[in-house]
């Protein structure tokens, strides 16, 4: 004897439960889709490549100073050989005067000289221990590197895993909605896909005297009407308040 649990379920055949079995199809891949967006494995992604970038922008300030520094460097270097230079004519040029002012004259230059010198050497001091500090930073921040990226690689593996399990199902789903539109008319397709893309829910049952989409009731006359176009609309009608397809 056949247990009454192993008899198979009855077959939608109206208007309206197609109407319902694709909306429900619908619903269930649009809700596939806000999960795929709000994946914590997306959320674990964006935070591992924010923590990149943020290493990648300090990672460049430093060079970028580095390479500051070093032009620093090598400037007052460059200056301070000009500077050299100039005074060893000056100090050629000593052992030729004889007029004290004139000789006077050119060791005050000298002094100029060497104050700039001094003024450019402190210059250059100041940048080779920046440089040094900074070089010590570089070194230690690009250590961490390759954790970093090693982060993201595994967030982005596991995002990959989550959202190919996820649009397998919507493929799925595809492959039963296709089936589904299939057993309803081309009118009633158009006007459930216009409705839809209004309300984003197009399909909506009657529950006592409440749309189920709306969760507004329906005056006794309303419903009058409306079991009354159900009736010869193969169970479906318009729910008066929000225009949704009402499935009796």
């Amino acid at each position: 004897m056949t247990d009454a649990s192993d008899a198979p379920e009855p077959t939608s055949n109206t208007t309206a439960d197609r109407l319902l079995s694709v909306q429900g199809i619908d619903t269930e891949a649009d809700q596939l889709a806000n999960r795929r967006e709000r994946l914590v494995e997306r959320e674990q992604l964006e935070a591992a490549s924010a923590q990149l970038a943020t290493w990648e922008r300090e990672r460049t300030a430093m060079r970028n100073r580095m390479d500051e520094l070093t032009g620093v460097i090598e400037r007052t270097e460059a200056e301070s050989a000009e500077i050299a230079e100039h005074k060893v004519r000056l100090e050629a040029q000593m052992k030729t005067v004889i007029a004290p002012r004139e000789a006077e004259a050119l060791m005050h230059e000298m002094a100029t000289l060497d104050e700039q010198v001094d003024t450019l050497d402190t210059a250059e001091l100041e940048a080779l221990e920046e440089q040094s500090v900074l070089d010590d930073r570089l070194t230690a921040h690009l250590s961490s590197e390759e954790g970093l990226r090693d982060s993201v690689s595994v967030a982005d593996a596991a995002l990959e895993r989550a959202t190919g399990e996820i649009d397998r199902e919507i493929e799925r789903l595809g492959g039963e909605r296709g089936a589904a539109r299939d057993e309803l008319s081309d009118g009633v397709l158009a006007r459930y896909d216009r409705v839809r893309t209004s309300s984003g829910v197009a399909v909506a049952k009657l529950v006592g005297h409440r749309c189920d989409g709306c969760h507004l009731d329906l005056s006794a006359a309303e419903i009058d009407d409306v079991k009354d176009e159900a009736a010869s609309s193969d169970g479906v009608a318009d729910c008066p308040n929000c225009g949704r397809m009402l499935a009796l």
